[in-house]
């Protein structure tokens, strides 16, 4: 699926910083989203709406708020910036059948996040046959000029995709931290999971190794005031 898109003016994203990816510019939100500014287009991975629930009916218990606290985020996130386009990159959902567990006011705050801009849902593994019921595009991919959005890299150049949740461990004085991060050589990106309940990989795993083929990657870790860039080398 291919798209052409007028650009509109629009805020900056929050305390990020700017990626280039195959020549684009974009920008890191250090809520995990990323913003092209060129196309007012905002994207968000690994949402995995509904995973406590799932978690709950094969008797592991988790709190079941993680889908208000991931659509109450990307509604902050989106109020905010006012996107015209949104893709959500795969995995949205965590499990074939989540999307029916959806709560009435859920549903409504999704209903309320599409409006008055165009939304594309990307099919993932863990949700390959989203509902026509969603609202907005399901599609296996987008490519808008250079740039392809895929919900498992490939290692193509241009590719933005999610999946393999990123995370860097790196020390500071004081501590080890371990947060979210952006994997990227410039020339493709993996992001990070935006979902309350997701976990993450670590960026030195050898399916980083496979994506981005030559050393020299760097991670754009999400800290608390801005996003840090670390070659992955250095992280842990």
């Amino acid at each position: 699926m291919s798209f052409n898109f007028t650009p509109t003016p629009n805020p900056s994203p929050q305390g990020g910083g700017e990626l280039t990816i195959a020549g684009v510019e974009m920008s890191a939100d250090l809520s995990g989203a990323l913003f092209w500014k060129e196309q007012n287009l905002l994207v968000v991975s690994d949402l995995h709406l509904e995973k406590g629930s799932s978690f709950a009916a094969r008797g592991v218990l988790l709190p079941p708020y993680d889908t208000v606290a991931t659509l109450s985020r990307l509604a902050s996130v989106v109020a905010r910036l006012d996107p015209k386009i949104v893709i959500a990159l795969g995995d949205s959902f965590h499990d074939r059948s989540a999307h029916e567990r959806l709560s009435s006011p859920d549903r409504e705050a999704i209903v309320a996040l599409q409006a008055r801009r165009d939304w594309i849902w990307i099919s993932g593994n863990h949700d390959p046959a989203l509902p026509s019921d969603l609202g907005g595009t399901v599609a296996s991919e987008v490519a808008i000029g250079e740039i392809v959005f895929r919900h498992e890299p490939t290692g193509a150049a241009g590719e933005i995709a999610g999946h393999l949740h990123p995370k860097a461990r790196v020390a500071t004085r004081a501590r080890w931290l371990e947060r979210r991060c952006f994997a990227s050589d410039g020339e493709r990106a993996v992001m990070p999971a935006f979902g309350a309940y997701t976990g993450g990989l670590s960026i030195r795993d050898e399916a980083f190794a496979k994506i981005f083929r030559k050393p020299g990657f760097m991670a754009h870790v999400l800290g608390d005031n801005r996003l840090h860039t670390i070659a992955a080398s250095r992280c842990y």
